[in-house]
């Protein structure tokens, strides 16, 4: 379950180490004929951008091209979503190479951190929405006979909004 007084005081701070203990989360695109894409995220907690490995030569980076563009990103946990907008570039930036490396990302690229191919996305949030829940099952399935009862609203959670500019 969600941590509601966290996602009050401090919910940048919540959604990075929500993000940083994801496996993936769906990545948009700047052109608006692709679709969102699952990609695993590095998050610098320094920085409070988060890095993508990636193919120089995929449609992502393609549809990028030498630009930046806003985009969305959405993570999806039981009790737990963030959407966010934020910048997207492609760089290949040999300091975040390092940092991030790992055994499943040396899975990916058969040339290991000198393949030719290996690029990483930048995304710099400029704001995010975020919903949470601290409900069991059981408090749900309440909440929500009580709503269709007294004909209102269910209390099922939180939402709180951060700016990162």
């Amino acid at each position: 379950m969600a941590d509601i007084d966290k996602l009050k005081q401090d919910p940048k701070e919540q959604l990075f180490k929500h993000l940083d203990d994801l496996h993936a989360v769906m990545l948009g695109s700047p052109d608006p004929k692709q679709h969102m894409q699952p990609m695993a995220p590095e998050v610098d907690f320094d920085s409070g951008e988060i890095w993508f490995f990636t193919r120089a030569s995929s449609d992502l980076v393609e549809a990028l091209g030498r630009d930046s563009a806003d985009v969305h990103m959405c993570a999806v946990e039981k009790d737990y979503q963030a959407c966010l907008m934020g910048e997207l570039s492609a760089e290949r930036n040999e300091e975040k190479i390092e940092q991030f490396w790992s055994a499943p990302v040396a899975a990916w690229f058969e040339g290991g951190k000198a393949d030719n191919d290996l690029t990483m996305l930048r995304f710099k949030p400029k704001n995010a929405s975020i919903w949470a829940s601290d409900r069991n099952p059981i408090t749900f399935a309440y909440e929500i006979a009580k709503a269709n009862v007294k004909d209102k609203t269910p209390d099922v959670g939180e939402r709180n909004s951060v700016n990162f500019r």
